[in-house]
This record gives structure tokens, sequence and C-alpha cells, in this order.
């Protein structure tokens, strides 16, 4: 069984990289620059940002269900990102090293089946879900802080 891992699509936050300070603060967002090569995951590229790199860090409603799993939490999103990413039967570099909540949702959007994957341990545990018939689509998040990684469709 294959699966696909996909970034964000770039367009609905291009506005907010044209934006002043102010105007991103009246959003509830702010341009933040990267402190290290690692720890600034970037939702549309689902690669770290560079030390020096400017990211626009902001509250991303991942999945906007009518179920009491609807959820919504901070992301990065930089704007030197192209094209969303798209991953086939790979794990994508801001999934390595780290660990990775997996949320399993039916099509209602109900969750279904969850697993964490401890670093090296996603692909395994991806497959496992989707073994699952009921599983139609899995949302990765990064254990340790929360933030939406990625979504995760059978392919």
């Amino acid at each position: 069984m294959s699966y696909r891992i996909t970034g964000l699509d770039r367009e609905p936050f291009a506005e907010l990289f044209d934006m002043n300070d102010a105007a991103l603060a009246e959003r509830g967002a702010l341009r933040v620059t990267a402190a290290a090569d690692k720890g600034w995951p970037c939702r549309i590229s689902l690669e770290d940002a560079k030390a020096g790199e400017e990211l626009i860090l902001l509250n991303y409603v991942s999945h906007d269900v009518a179920t009491p799993y609807r959820s919504a939490y901070a992301i990065y999103v930089r704007e030197s990102a192209g094209a969303p990413a798209e991953y086939v039967d790979m794990i994508p570099p801001v999934f390595e090293g780290r660990p990775i909540a997996l949320r399993a949702f039916d099509t209602d959007g109900m969750l279904r089946n969850a697993a964490l994957a401890l670093p090296g341990q996603a692909d395994y545990k991806i497959h496992e879900l989707f073994a699952q018939e009921e599983i139609a689509y899995i949302h990765a998040h990064n254990a340790a802080h929360g933030c939406f990684s990625a979504r995760i469709e059978r392919v």
C-alpha cells in the first residue's frame, strides 16, 4: 500500500509575506527568524528553515471538520517555499529526528486510531495505521510541540 505526504499550498499564505509586522499582529501572526538549521519546520516545503531565514508563525486550522476533532495550532511557513512538497512512500526531511504523533481519521473526520512514531519509525507506523480499512487519512504532528506537520493520504 502506498501513501503520499504533502506540504501545504503556498497560496493561502502568500499575502502574509508582504505584510508589515503590525498587519501580521492583527491576524495573530508574526515574522520570525530561524535561529538554527533545525527547529523551524516549514509546512509548505516540509523542510526546516536554515538559520537566518525568515518565516511567518501563524495559527492554522489543520483539520477543518464539523466534529470534536477540529484542530488548529501554530505552524511556520517560509516565503522561499515554492510548490507544496510531495513525498510518495517516503518520509519528508521535517520528520527526521523528531517523534511524530500520527492521528488516523475516517472519512467523516472522526479519530479512529493514533500512533507515536519515534525517529525512524514513521514509515512503519503509517503502514500499520493504513492497514486498517476505516482509516481514510492521517495527520502528522510534532509529538513534543503538538504542531501540525502534514497530511498523509492513501495513493
